[in-house]
């Protein structure tokens, strides 16, 4: 009775947590805002065992296989209803995906991207804010949108993409 007394009493400690409106005041306002998770992208070695994973054996709705030269990649994506996967595949020899599976022989997690309403604003405040941008202007990403990226360093060791929404 001592677990569940304490598992009752932490269920309410994060009820009220997460209901506080405390919380959120303590997130500065900015010119911008963060939006929607948009994806997680995933490295991965062979992306027909990856593409075939998702669709015939998980059942998930996979696009076609997209090049993107200025980034390097091959990319598809596996839709999950609320958000979606992106499977990346190294295109070239310079490619970073190729140096990132040079590291994680088997794949896995590469970055996660994040809509906002506004990239340049957000750009401008990070500048700021001293968040280093991995380029000087946004690059056209693969839904046809601005995008850039932030140095892991300084996000706690994740790449996070940025995408205009």
């Amino acid at each position: 009775s001592g677990l569940l007394s304490r598992l009752q009493t932490s269920a309410s400690t994060v009820r009220t947590l997460s209901a506080s409106k405390s919380f959120s005041q303590n997130i500065p306002s900015c010119v911008w805002k963060l939006g929607r998770l948009n994806h997680v992208a995933i490295a991965v070695p062979d992306l027909e065992k990856a593409q075939s994973l998702y669709k015939n054996v998980l059942g998930a709705q996979v696009s076609e296989t997209v090049a993107l030269p200025e980034h390097g990649v091959y990319t598809v994506f596996v839709e999950l209803g609320n958000t979606k996967l992106e499977l990346l595949h190294p295109l070239g020899e310079k490619s970073p995906i190729a140096s990132f599976l040079q590291k994680n022989k088997t794949g896995g997690m590469h970055h996660i991207c994040i809509e906002v309403d506004d990239i340049k604003a957000a750009m401008a405040e990070l500048k700021r804010k001293k968040i280093r941008i991995l380029s000087e202007e946004p690059k056209i990403g693969a839904h046809g949108k601005p995008v850039i990226f932030l140095h892991p360093k300084d996000c706690h060791g994740v790449l996070v993409e940025l995408e205009q929404a």
